[in-house]
């Protein structure tokens, strides 16, 4: 590789937001099969998405692509305004994009709702006609009712309905201070739950199910900006492990304002972890208890609002949310993930349709004879098909794949068309079908751009484990060249795999690779994608996470041409916290790691993510004081030398706030462990910034080069 490529890959890296920029994305399919409406920026640096419309029912020689809604066109040109709300969603979701990020349609798929700069867009899906409906700002998250005759939306912390030409504008509901607020998801059900939703409307469209969150109990937090400390720092409502959360109620809303609270017993459950409402059956909850280990399925009467026990989950260690259920099939069955018999089956009604070989993911849709999900390879499987998540057709019958050829493949589908992403390990970025009877009709065309750099990634497994692994060398590497120094760079934690049979999750790994490292990225247990027994071995104990990193690079030295006297790690949350751990607790084995945003203090953590794994802090202060990087567990230990280590942090993150770094850098000092620590100002938890992430990486290999003493 030329060095021309070494140092435009950064860059290019950074410009693109990791090569996602121009890609098609969010699809959404008509009953009818008639149109695919789906998200795209022109070109693979430009960050405004564009709401697109591929017709299906034209000719095939006739062009079928056209613009929706354009928000050049729409703003006049005028600079992109966002609320803190709306900043705050998008920061949840890890949105980086501007423009269309994000819209809703009615049931068949003719009107499509979205927010522009806090303003409020319809757009015709037939017609091609955009237009901006005149109603109180700034809106977020409006969504058409079924029928397409009405929008919701939510305004300064009030759940609004207007007509669809934006005629009869009211308040539904309005906050009766400012620590409520209707038709929101409260901060952990967007981050941890993957609950981004507030309201949803009934399939007759003529009331809605609305959460009220009221955070007065959370406790409060200040995220500062210490390089204009003329400003004001921002106050905001973070549920640290152990203390209160935010109360949330349903209630359900008619048109004309009539309201029905919805019952259950918050007390034992105060979790609204799903909510699904369609015309299969009654609106259906899954609430949790705190310890997530209990789970209720309820459905609900939508005239008294009382509500009737489905279904009960019950798991000693805890209980996983998954995409797409619960719900209900067309026949009125319970669809459900269930972890049962050592895996992760589809269950419908009261039968299980899948077993050991498969571990799913998530259910994609339900049709009248099958339910089409997306899994993985389980367990017990012949071939572990390392990284590959494909997608089936599951009946009674048994079950049928869909995706070809290994790789990381999801669907949409709905009127007999399926539009199929598939991202393999030889080609950079997905490529998009539309099939109909399983046969292509159609290419979503994507305007990505091709990086400068190939990845050459080979999957395996190692260990006694057989952690699932990807290594990676420098592109021009020859045996004669001997032992490289080692690079792990792994998120090593739950919720977060990277292993993929895909290619453009390791083009940051083989850039680095490329500056004369032996790449491994390793999976182990804790991470998704193998077993419920799997994912749920970390239960109390986080550092073991720590050990399957070692096993995996012990297991792979004779494999691979790896210099065990140089090892390095790299991570960011808790990737970081995993390359922390690593030279404090392990410097017979790393000689140097960057531990970007670590979560230092887990005391300091969300409640349902942390006490998910390591309970309640006040009931367990010993388990959190073992896994936690601030207390003494390795730090003042005199056998254990100090290592180099960067810590690396943005002043605005409100996900793993600052504090933990300082925690962190104070207890080094303290301990006499020397440490660099680089502050990102007005960086949150994405680092988004183009000079800043492309800078970011220049960094981390200048100073993994200096700390294992190689040349430049």
């Amino acid at each position: 590789m030329t060095s021309r490529q070494q140092l435009s890959f950064p860059r290019q890296y950074a410009r693109t937001q990791r090569f996602t920029l121009g890609a098609p994305r969010s699809f959404t399919v008509s009953p009818d099969g008639s149109r695919v409406v789906f998200l795209r920026s022109t070109s693979g640096t430009d960050r405004t998405g564009r709401l697109w419309v591929l017709d299906l029912d034209r000719p095939a020689r006739d062009a079928r692509e056209r613009l929706a809604a354009d928000p050049d066109t729409l703003l006049g040109g005028a600079v992109e305004k966002l609320s803190a709300n709306e900043r705050a969603r998008r920061e949840r979701s890890r949105e980086g994009s501007a423009g269309i990020v994000g819209y809703a349609v009615d049931q068949a798929v003719e009107l499509a709702a979205f927010a522009l700069s806090g303003r409020l867009y319809a757009a015709e899906l037939r017609a091609g006609t955009a237009r901006e409906l005149r109603v109180p700002g700034p809106v977020i998250d409006p969504r058409p009712s079924p029928d397409g005759r009405h929008i919701a939306y939510v305004a300064r912390g009030a759940l609004r309905v207007t007509g669809a030409e934006g005629e009869g504008d009211r308040a539904l509901a309005e906050p009766e201070d400012e620590q409520t607020a209707y038709g929101l998801a409260e901060f952990i059900a967007a981050e941890e739950m993957d609950r981004s939703r507030g309201f949803w409307w009934a399939p007759e469209s003529d009331r809605l199910l609305v959460a009220r969150v009221d955070e007065r109990d959370v406790q409060r937090w200040w995220i500062s900006d210490p390089a204009h400390p003329d400003r004001e720092p921002e106050q905001v409502a973070y549920p640290a492990a152990g203390t209160p959360n935010a109360e949330v109620r349903l209630f359900l809303l008619t048109l004309d304002g009539e309201r029905t609270e919805v019952g259950w017993d918050r007390s034992r459950y105060p979790y609204l972890a799903r909510v699904h409402w369609s015309s299969a059956g009654a609106p259906l909850l899954l609430v949790q208890s705190r310890d997530q280990r209990t789970q209720l399925y309820l459905a609900v009467d939508p005239e008294s609002g009382a509500t009737r026990t489905v279904h009960v989950d019950e798991d000693p260690v805890w209980l996983d949310l998954f995409p797409g259920v619960p719900a209900w099939a067309p026949d009125g069955r319970l669809v459900r993930i269930a972890d049962e018999g050592g895996a992760r089956v589809l269950a419908v009604g009261d039968r299980a349709l899948t077993g050991a070989q498969l571990q799913l993911r998530a259910v994609l849709d339900i049709g009248e004879s099958d339910v089409l999900v997306s899994a993985a390879a389980g367990e017990e499987a012949a071939d572990p098909e390392i990284g590959e998540i494909h997608v089936y057709r599951v009946n009674e019958l048994g079950l049928e794949r869909l995706s070809e050829g290994a790789g990381v493949h999801s669907a949409v589908r709905s009127g007999g068309v399926t539009v199929l992403a598939s991202s393999r390990t030889d080609v950079s970025g997905a490529s998009v079908q539309v099939l109909r009877d399983g046969k292509q009709i159609a290419v979503v065309a994507s305007y990505a751009e091709q990086p400068v750099l190939t990845a050459r990634v080979r999957l395996c497994e190692g260990g006694a484990h057989r952690i699932p692994c990807a290594v990676l060398l420098p592109s021009d590497y020859q045996e004669s060249d001997g032992p490289l120094p080692v690079l792990l760079d792994p998120y090593g934690g739950p919720h977060g795999q990277r292993v993929y049979a895909a290619h453009n999750p390791y083009l940051t790994s083989q850039w680095f690779a490329d500056q004369g490292f032996a790449v491994i990225v390793a999976d182990g247990r804790g991470a998704p994608g193998r077993s419920p027994g799997w994912e749920k071995a970390i239960k109390d104990n986080f550092p073991l996470t720590l050990d399957d990193q070692i096993e995996a690079l012990q297991a792979l030295t004779g494999e691979f041409p790896l210099d065990l006297g140089r090892v390095a790690i790299r991570g960011w949350s808790y990737g970081g916290y995993l390359a922390a751990m690593a030279v404090l607790r392990r410097p017979d084995v790393f000689h140097a790691a960057v531990a970007g945003a670590p979560v230092a203090d887990l005391r300091m953590y969300d409640t349902h993510y942390t006490e998910r794994y390591l309970g309640d802090p006040a009931a367990r202060p010993e388990v959190y004081a073992a896994n936690s990087l601030v207390t003494e567990d390795g730090l003042t230990a005199p056998e254990n030398p100090a290592r180099p280590l960067m810590i690396i942090h943005g002043l605005a993150d409100d996900n793993v706030v600052v504090a933990h770094s300082l925690r962190l850098s104070s207890a080094l000092l303290a301990a006499g462990r020397p440490h660099e620590v680089l502050p990102l100002t007005g960086v949150t938890h994405m680092t988004p910034q183009e000079q800043i992430a492309e800078n970011l990486l220049l960094l981390q290999v200048d100073f993994l080069r200096r700390s294992l003493g190689l040349r430049g």
